[in-house]
């Protein structure tokens, strides 16, 4: 059976599906199309229904959860690894000036809009742009403030950038639950009996994954040409963890409260009583 499986080419994601991919374990007769793209992309596909097994921003999932079913391996959920809002000054940003400056956000599907939006109602002046474009919008002057993710997190000290506020530990604080970013969806096309066997291949493959770390297999830097190892193992160390195996009830609680966010910051009812969750 074939498959199309897309995720992103950031270290986390290829440290996941390195294995899967490269067929480092037994896939047990399936196949899977690869599709790399930023998670942006995967996101608006994810709206569409393009892929059979996608990475994808909670956010786009709640969107799309009348056709993906999150599996229970492969998310990225954790404490201390959200978001963070960012300025190229060093002065100090009251809650007013936030509401009324422009923001540049890694796309509108994201959950780091989410989160920002649930740490600062009141901004509205936001810009959609990839999230590697982020640093430099603040860098020209383009925008007043910045929300980073992903390998920027190490980075942007290094370019005068200064942080705002850590949107993650916000949430931590508020909330008392671990961070949900992404997830890996299955298309609902797909029945469930395979959908549990494709599950237990993700699992696989990230426990042959953590087998051999901190080796970086050449797949991770083979997408990762300008990082070095050392910020690449930074970026899996904070991305990739027990959620990842398994989303366990903490990371379901955490997922279904940030579900009762995006409901209450949308205006929206929720369409369907079942669970989100494959298992």
């Amino acid at each position: 059976m074939q498959f199309t499986l897309g995720f992103s080419p950031c270290p986390n994601d290829t440290f996941i599906f390195d294995a899967l991919a490269n067929k480092k374990i037994d896939t047990e007769g399936f196949e899977f199309d690869i599709v790399l793209e930023d998670v942006e992309t995967l996101n608006r596909w994810a709206l569409d229904g393009k892929l059979d097994i996608t990475k994808l921003s909670f956010p786009a999932f709640f969107n799309s959860s009348e056709n993906y079913t999150l599996l229970n391996s492969g998310s990225a959920i954790g404490k201390g690894v959200g978001p963070l809002l960012i300025t190229d000054t060093s002065d100090q940003k009251t809650e007013e000036k936030i509401n009324q400056s422009s923001i540049a956000l890694p796309g509108v599907n994201t959950t780091a809009n989410l989160l920002f939006s649930y740490a600062y109602p009141e901004a509205t002046k936001k810009i959609y742009m990839i999230f590697s474009a982020i640093e430099d919008s603040l860098i020209n002057k383009e925008v007043d403030l910045g929300v980073i993710i992903h390998e920027n997190r190490f980075t942007y000290q290094q370019k005068g950038l200064h942080k705002v506020k850590d949107l993650g530990e916000f949430w931590e604080e508020k909330m008392q639950l671990p961070i949900p970013l992404g997830g890996i969806a299955i298309n609902q096309s797909v029945k469930r009996s395979v959908a549990l066997k494709i599950n237990e291949l993700i699992r696989k493959s990230l426990e042959y994954a953590f087998k051999h770390y901190p080796e970086i297999a050449d797949y991770v830097k083979l997408h990762s040409q300008e990082m070095d190892e050392d910020v690449m193992r930074q970026h899996i160390d904070l991305y990739v963890n027990n959620f990842s195996l398994d989303l366990g009830d903490d990371g379901k609680q955490a997922i279904e409260k940030l579900y009762d966010v995006f409901l209450n910051i949308n205006n929206k009812e929720k369409i369907k009583d079942d669970s989100l969750f494959l298992l």
